[in-house]
């Protein structure tokens, strides 16, 4: 029998959900502009530890290899990192962020998964398996790593090899002597090839041709990348990934590479066979394993309830860098769109901090 008793809800102003690099930016912001931590706002935290995505990833990703780690506001990384390009990105960046938190008393609430946020009304009800929170507004910075994305592929099921995501990478040796397919264009696709290349025989296929880009990526370019995808978040359409706007960047690595006959890149298959790949033209190709290199989807499913998506599966964005949610200004996303990447995310966080306490009406605090 179900027990119907009614539980309270703790009463707060806003709740952020989610302290990867968005959401302790957020919760940065509220604080300066005068709210109290686990008084005014409060930060949940579905990770065991600080850290966000950074805390999972592979071994071999260190900070001499990791595309780059964007500062936190009011406390930079270099100097907290020493200078030492050798240490895991995986163990650098949680200290980092375990840090920043204590330096601020940010308070995050963790272990904390949010199951559902419903409309109340007034309020906004956050259930989660720490307890009820009913508040007036909601920060969402839940990210991607938790909505990996695999395409479907006729055949997949029948695939007899081992499927993997990225996410689920540890090391190279793990694939030494079989025959791996790295699946996508994207900056994990391509390091993880590089990897996988130097112990065993690999196979790049990609949707489309990759786009290098050469010399350095300057903050302009940045920004212009960052503004292509916040335009179609402002329009409702679901957001692309930034680096399909800016580019893979031609290291040395890259080169090394390209020396090797690594990227030498072949056409997305149209169907998965119970030995390997086929294509359209009918060629086929027998390997041991598949790598979907394939990405992530912005993790939103406990907001459903509050039906904030267009037909088109996206949902309509506003506000100044387009962190408030249309439907409900009461809501706003960082860490989705433009602000998916460590590039915009800091910015994002500023601005939804802003707008939402500037629509609650909340003055600064003592």
């Amino acid at each position: 029998m179900t027990d119907q008793t009614p539980r309270a809800a703790l009463k707060l102003d806003i709740v952020v959900i989610g302290a990867g690099q968005a959401g302790l930016s957020s919760a940065y912001h509220l604080k300066a502009l005068g709210l109290v931590p686990q008084r005014d706002f409060l930060v949940l935290d579905q990770a065991p530890q600080p850290g966000g995505a950074w805390q999972y990833r592979w071994p071999s990703l260190t900070l001499s290899t990791v595309n780059r780690v964007h500062d936190l506001p009011g406390m930079g990384f270099a100097e907290f990192a020493g200078g030492d390009d050798s240490v895991q990105a995986s163990v650098a960046v949680p200290h980092y962020f375990a840090a920043y938190e204590e330096h601020f008393e940010l308070g995050v609430v963790r272990p904390t998964h949010v199951s559902v946020v419903c409309d109340r009304g007034e309020r906004l009800r956050v259930e989660s398996d720490r307890g009820l929170f009913s508040a007036r507004g909601i920060i969402n910075a839940t990210g991607t790593w938790e909505k990996p994305y695999i395409p479907d592929y006729p055949g997949a099921a029948s695939f007899g090899g081992g499927q993997l995501h990225t996410r689920d990478y540890k090391t190279a040796e793990e694939f030494a002597g079989k025959h791996v397919l790295v699946v996508g264009g994207g900056i994990s696709a391509v390091q993880l090839l590089g990897e996988i290349s130097k112990v065993t025989r690999t196979t790049w296929v990609t949707r489309t041709p990759p786009r290098w880009r050469e010399g350095s990526f300057r903050e302009e370019d940045g920004r212009a990348a960052v503004a292509l995808v916040e335009e179609r978040v402002r329009a409702g359409l679901p957001p692309r990934a930034v680096v399909s706007v800016t580019g893979l960047p031609v290291t040395p690595a890259i080169e090394a590479m390209r020396e090797r006959g690594v990227l030498e890149r072949r056409p997305m298959f149209s169907e998965i066979t119970p030995t390997g790949v086929r294509w359209e033209d009918g060629s086929r190709l027998d390997v041991d394993v598949i790598l979907w290199c394939t990405g992530f989807r912005s993790a939103l499913d406990h907001l459903a309830p509050l039906q904030l998506r267009e037909e088109s599966g996206g949902i309509v964005m506003t506000g100044r860098l387009a962190t408030q949610v249309a439907k409900d200004p009461r809501v706003h996303l960082v860490g989705y769109g433009p602000s998916a990447s460590t590039i915009g995310a800091n910015r994002a966080g500023s601005a939804a901090a802003r707008e939402l306490t500037q629509y609650l009406g909340l003055g600064r605090r003592s």
